[in-house]
């Protein structure tokens, strides 16, 4: 991530619209998250916040060294296990996670092939019926902005239930609002 954009995800504007806005939108109203949660691409941290509230248990899994160890000793004492590791090959055994969650970090995965990739681990690592839930945002003229030096590969929202499906996941569901959208699929 460019300097900007780090900054705006650890920023207390970015936390408020994750628990406000996001997170309420991507969950819904009925969802159970379980009680062995992945999230995957956590960064600083903001959304993993949220997940620790809300389940027992919670894997945040940051590619990125530095980021993973400093939430990693942010959440010391608390029932979150930080993995540095790459999402398309998870250092995590198969059928473990009750639910799974991508925070607008699909578009950081560099290709298509990746973001396939990653999408099979976490179907991989989600036990039979576990759900995949997540949220990114459209490619626009200020998204795009926000990453020059840094990768943005902005997944088609109008595609992504057959690459769900390719991925080992049912029941995709896609919704947009115009500027971002949300997703779920089952195992």
């Amino acid at each position: 991530m460019n300097e900007e954009h780090l900054r705006l995800c650890a920023s207390a504007e970015w936390a408020q619209l994750v628990a406000d806005d996001l997170l309420p939108w991507v969950l819904g109203e009925d969802l159970l998250l379980g009680e062995d949660v992945l999230e995957i691409g956590a960064g600083p941290g903001l959304v993993t916040d949220l997940l620790v509230e809300r389940a027992p248990r919670v894997t945040a899994v940051e590619i990125d060294p530095v980021l993973a160890s400093a939430l990693r000793e942010r959440m010391s004492g608390k029932p979150v296990d930080v993995v540095t590791a790459d999402a398309t090959a998870m250092p995590l055994p198969d059928g473990r996670f009750s639910s799974a969650f991508c925070f607008t970090m699909l578009h950081h995965i560099p290709d298509a092939e990746s973001q396939d990739r990653a999408l099979a681990e976490i179907a991989r690592v989600l036990r039979p019926g576990g759900v995949l839930l997540g949220t990114d945002g459209e490619d626009t003229p200020p998204r795009r902005a926000l990453h020059v030096d840094d990768i943005f590969n902005p997944v088609d929202p109008d595609v992504l239930p057959s690459r769900l499906a390719a991925a080992g996941f049912t029941d995709a569901e896609v919704e947009s609002n115009g500027d971002r959208f949300r997703f779920r699929a089952r195992r």
